[in-house]
């Protein structure tokens, strides 16, 4: 059974950072394209980014790039996103996906918030 269960929301400050986490299971991690993507209030689900299986490739959303950072651990079965600079536009609910730029979620998310 997959499962993806993200972790590491919170409210922050805007020009703060923050680390979500992703655990996943019931797959073959390491051989899986992962992404994050986000759903803000009122809109529809975004893609932010995706790593390859070794972690050597990454991509970003124009909206996102330079600020965040994806990787993984694949020896824990985890994938990451490191958040810098912070702004409110980046309030969303965060899932991570599996598959290349895959949109659908399985997860619960979590919350992010940007705000002072």
């Amino acid at each position: 059974q997959v499962q993806l269960v993200e972790s590491g929301g919170d409210l922050v400050q805007p020009g703060r950072s923050l680390r979500v986490s992703c655990a996943a299971s019931g797959f073959f991690f390491s051989s899986a394209y992962m992404n994050w993507v986000r759903q803000a209030p009122g809109k529809g689900l975004e893609w932010v980014s995706t790593i390859n299986p070794n972690g050597a490739i990454t991509n970003y959303a124009d909206s996102v790039k330079g600020r965040f950072t994806i990787s993984r651990d694949n020896a824990k079965n985890t994938l990451y996103l490191q958040m810098n600079s912070l702004k409110p536009e980046d309030t969303a609910l965060y899932y991570c996906t599996r598959g290349f730029r895959s949109l659908s979620t399985l997860g619960q998310g979590t919350q992010v918030t940007v705000a002072s």
